[in-house]
């Protein structure tokens, strides 16, 4: 422990036997440092920070989900930073004081890029905003200045984007699908002109609307449907049949004396149909007229009548009338579909491309008119939802901490490096001294001498200085103290310059 105490103090002694060298060397570090650091430029720093509320009962309505309205959100924040909008930064601010072409222009763009941070928090509605101007060529307050008006200026592009940018992105959008459906409706129109310029071409060769196949397919099922009605028809007159039959057409009673003719009978029962306001083609007014027209001719309404008209029998056979015109009407339907049916089919064995290109036609205007509603109902979503976007102010923009002056520079931290530029020069003052010490070949000590040659040492002589070396001393002492001192002093004083320019500043 002895031999490490005296190895110390031989090595203090060796740097103060070369404290001016060490002196000198601090003197000419510090001040190196001193100037390395008036160099660096301040910079400043403003932040701010908004409120973005996007929930809205509306948006979820029209199908414009949270998920979605956030991802609005980051996509607008991630674009606030884009090369057009730090152009308006510049144009809108200070900095278009220091630019005289679009190169310069260019140039701070990528300086403002590079010293804008914008960040979400926890919470993603709360966005910071902050940007840092240190520009070496403008003075402190101006670099505090513009910091300002920077994040003022993106405050105000993140509100404006926020607010118009939904109605350009809209506006923009509605703009293509007009284009897109006019182009649609054009080329619609020429398909339903050749489909109108095709049925007049082959009118009455294709009867019925859609394709054959189709066509033919609706024919057999109605053909189908008609056949099980008529089968039922037929049942029913044949019932109706076996009544008349079994029905006497007259009933003993009050003669030509007694009561009304058989045909005056029949012909009040005629007027109360028509009374009734029944059509001559209703099937009862059929068979009252036809009733009517048969006791004309056979004379039954002489008074020499022998009965009554039965009223069931005038019943059934009215009855039987109706169901006789329904068989009728089926047959007939029926042919008619079958001859359409055996027409269609004939056409298309002999003549198979015009149903091929009829179906062609009718295709192409499905497809196209498809696409046109399409477009169409795209067209009134967009618009709808702009304008929840856009007019009911879904979106909720609060400025909660406003673009702050900074009155102090965030970096560097001067009286820190100044500090730090004092303690290296010291340290490099000793540490020259210290290397000056182990280069020179010279014993401190007699031990070192021993160590040093092998040999023992008889003895050492020690230093006797004189009065007059003794004030020469003192006076170097003085002068020493007062160099070491004058280091120290200059640093605070560069200190206390400093802080006197951030409170001008």
């Amino acid at each position: 422990m002895a031999g490490l105490y005296d190895e110390l103090l031989v090595l203090l002694h060796g740097i103060w036997n070369r404290r001016w060298v060490a002196l000198a060397v601090a003197w000419g570090v510090a001040m190196l440092g001193w100037l390395g650091v008036a160099l660096i430029p301040n910079s400043y720093q403003s932040k701010a920070r908004v409120y973005v509320n996007t929930q809205s009962l509306l948006e979820d309505r029209m199908g414009i989900t949270q998920v979605q309205s956030q991802q609005d959100l980051d996509r607008l924040r991630s674009t606030l930073a884009s090369a057009e909008n730090l152009e308006k930064v510049v144009r809108g601010t200070d900095l278009s004081q220091t630019v005289s072409g679009q190169r310069d222009i260019a140039a701070k763009i990528t300086t403002l890029r590079e010293n804008i941070t914008v960040m979400a928090q926890a919470d993603p509605s709360m966005i910071d905003i902050s940007a840092v101007s240190a520009d070496s060529t403008l003075s402190d307050g101006a670099n505090a200045r513009i910091a300002q008006q920077v994040v003022q200026k993106l405050i105000d592009i993140f509100q404006e984007e926020n607010l118009s940018g939904d109605r350009r992105e809209t506006k923009q959008s509605l703009a293509f699908l007009d284009e897109q459906i006019a182009g649609r409706a054009k080329q619609l129109e020429a398909a339903d002109q050749r489909r109108v310029e095709f049925a007049q071409r082959y009118a009455g060769l294709l009867p019925g609307a859609g394709s054959i196949s189709q066509r033919m397919d609706a024919a057999r099922m109605e053909i189908n449907t008609i056949e099980s009605q008529l089968v039922q028809a037929q049942s029913a007159l044949s019932a109706m049949n076996g009544q008349l039959a079994g029905t006497p057409q007259t009933l003993p009673g009050v003669g030509a004396s007694g009561g009304p003719s058989a045909l005056a009978q029949a012909q009040a029962n005629l007027a109360s149909m028509k009374a009734r306001g029944w059509t001559n083609s209703h099937p009862d007014v059929i068979a009252a007229q036809r009733e009517v027209e048969a006791l004309r001719k056979s004379g039954g309404g002489s008074a020499g009548g022998g009965g009554t008209p039965n009223p069931a029998y005038l019943s059934i056979k009215s009855m039987q009338a109706e169901r006789a015109a329904t068989v009728q009407a089926l047959q007939a339907r029926k042919a008619q579909l079958q001859a359409d049916l055996n027409a269609m089919m004939s056409r298309q064995v002999d003549e198979p491309g015009i149903a091929s290109e009829q179906e062609k036609l009718d295709r192409d205007y499905e497809v196209l008119k498809t696409q046109y509603d399409k477009l169409l109902a795209d067209r009134e979503e967009i618009r709808l939802r702009g304008e929840v976007k856009t007019e009911t102010g879904a979106v909720q923009f609060r400025v909660i901490q406003p673009a702050s002056t900074p009155t102090a520079p965030t970096a560097p931290n001067r009286p820190l490096l100044l500090l730090g530029v004092l303690v290296l020069a010291i340290a490099a003052g000793i540490g020259v001294a210290f290397a000056l010490g182990q280069l020179k070949g010279s014993f401190s000590t007699a031990a070192r001498l021993e160590r040093a040659i092998g040999l023992p040492v008889a003895g050492s002589i020690s230093q006797v200085r004189s009065a007059a070396q003794q004030a020469v001393e003192k006076q170097r002492m003085k002068w020493f103290a007062a160099a070491s001192g004058g280091l120290v002093g200059v640093c605070l004083l560069l200190i206390a310059v400093e802080f006197v320019q951030r409170g001008m500043a």
